[in-house]
């Protein structure tokens, strides 16, 4: 998949800005860099020190194009393991092409996107889990997706899983090795501790595995759905939440009739509000509409945030909005609104002791920081930046599948079948692990992940 050329590539974002840098990288980088830059001092950059920068023109058709700084990396103590080029040129567009366009000519191409790193991969400078942890740190958003995606960049839970497929293999190779010695009917692999390896294996898949939903949530952000009668506050929840006039505010009832959706960052957490419409029965087809697309994306949320006025619904009202919505994975949290005016329905408060309940007045900042804190005690994540957690999608079906796997092996240890049909589940789940780290992978899989980097990385 990979090929032998030098490449190029913008590295910072495209558009006018102070400074731009360029990166090139193969086995041509310093050569021809050599051909069009002129540094101070009329150094010759094939015998400079790696790690060093160096400040000159480029020189396109005779005309000194910029005034730039080259920072040299000599292969194999670079970024993808191969010499590599950064030019740090002034900010211009024009200026950005010029260059990009003068090494083309030279017989530079225009890298692929996440090529830089695909090299460094195929290189051996890091694992694909940290490869994709790259990704990660690009695209993360808030405190909780940058450290976890630091935390996998320094190896996450890829030497975990090196030693556990060591330790299989090493029992795949003395099973293997019974079986060049079938005759003999000798016994090179103990099963007792084979079956306290395999048990060991599946309780520690079966934590990175639970590890999955913390790890989406710190990557993705955790989806919150504000649900309730008409008029009981959502939007100017959503409003006060996100400190700007996101949702349309209005006495009457039924405004709201379409989802509307933000994000806001609490304690490093990413939550993503969706304002929903009023629930309620009507004859207005819009509405209809409204409050169907309400119960999808309540669906769909972690948590609810069911607002209600005691003055203006009854526990059977709530009840049965509750039961609609229950279900295992999802987390409702009564939100008493309105508690700044008159309650004439203080029997309701003491038939819902036994609920989630918070009370609040949306004018109030203080009950706007008492929800923000109820909405992080229920981020049910402990200890995020060290303990191993894992938040790509491909990882976790990749563990599922070994966890099947080692179970296979497992009931096969305790049926005693034969050791060529033991060798083959043994074999499946080293395969599994190894797609993770990459040790196994194919250039689909690679083509798959990289393709979504920007090219410059």
């Amino acid at each position: 998949m990979i090929s032998q050329e030098t490449i190029i590539a913008l590295a910072t974002p495209n558009g006018l800005g102070a400074i731009s840098v360029i990166r090139i990288s193969g086995s041509n980088a310093i050569s021809i860099i050599e051909k069009v830059f002129k540094p101070k001092g009329n150094k010759k950059l094939s015998n400079q020190k790696s790690h060093t920068v160096h400040l000159g023109h480029l020189i396109k058709n005779e005309h000194e194009l910029d005034e730039v700084l080259v920072t040299l990396f000599k292969g194999p103590n670079s970024y993808t393991g191969e010499d590599t080029i950064e030019i740090s040129c002034h900010g211009s567009t024009f200026i950005q092409q010029e260059i990009i366009d003068l090494f083309i000519d030279k017989g530079i191409r225009v890298a692929n996107p996440g090529e830089f790193t695909l090299r460094a991969f195929i290189n051996g400078k890091m694992d694909l889990n940290q490869a994709e942890a790259v990704a990660d740190l690009i695209a993360s958003e808030n405190e909780g997706s940058h450290k976890l995606a630091m935390q996998q960049m320094k190896s996450g839970f890829s030497e975990d899983l090196k030693k556990l497929r060591a330790e299989l293999l090493h029992f795949s190779s003395m099973i293997e090795l019974e079986l060049d010695f079938s005759q003999e009917d000798v016994e090179f692999a103990e099963r007792n501790e084979f079956k306290k390896l395999t048990n060991k294996i599946i309780l520690e898949l079966g934590n990175l595995i639970d590890s999955f939903k913390s790890g989406n949530v710190l990557k993705n952000g955790i989806s919150v759905a504000i649900a309730g009668k008409p008029n009981a506050g959502k939007s100017s929840l959503l409003n006060k939440l996100l400190n700007e006039e996101k949702a349309i505010v209005s006495d009457i009832p039924g405004t709201t009739r379409d989802s509307i959706e933000d994000s806001l960052t609490i304690e490093g957490i990413k939550f993503r509000f969706t304002d929903t419409a009023g629930l309620r029965k009507t004859k207005d087809i819009i509405e209809s509409k409204g409050i169907e697309k309400t119960k999808e994306k309540i669906n769909k949320a972690r948590i609810l945030l069911y607002l209600f006025d005691s003055n203006d619904t009854n526990l059977e009202e709530i009840n049965n909005d509750l039961n609609t919505f229950k279900r295992e994975d999802l987390h409702i949290i009564l939100v008493r609104n309105k508690i700044d005016l008159e309650n004439n329905n203080p029997k309701l408060i003491s038939e819902l002791k036994n609920f989630d309940l918070i009370q609040i007045s949306i004018n109030d900042s203080d009950s706007i920081l008492k929800l923000k804190t109820k909405l992080i005690s229920e981020v049910n994540i402990l200890n995020p930046y060290t303990d191993t957690i894992v938040s790509n999608s491909r990882h976790y079906e990749a563990l599922i599948n070994a966890l099947a796997a080692i179970k296979d092996v497992n009931n096969g240890i305790e049926s005693n079948i034969s050791g060529d049909l033991l060798s083959v589940d043994i074999r499946k789940s080293i395969q599994h692990l190894a797609e993770i780290t990459g040790e196994i992978t194919n250039d689909d899989v690679l083509g798959n992940i990289f393709a979504n980097f920007c090219i410059g990385k």
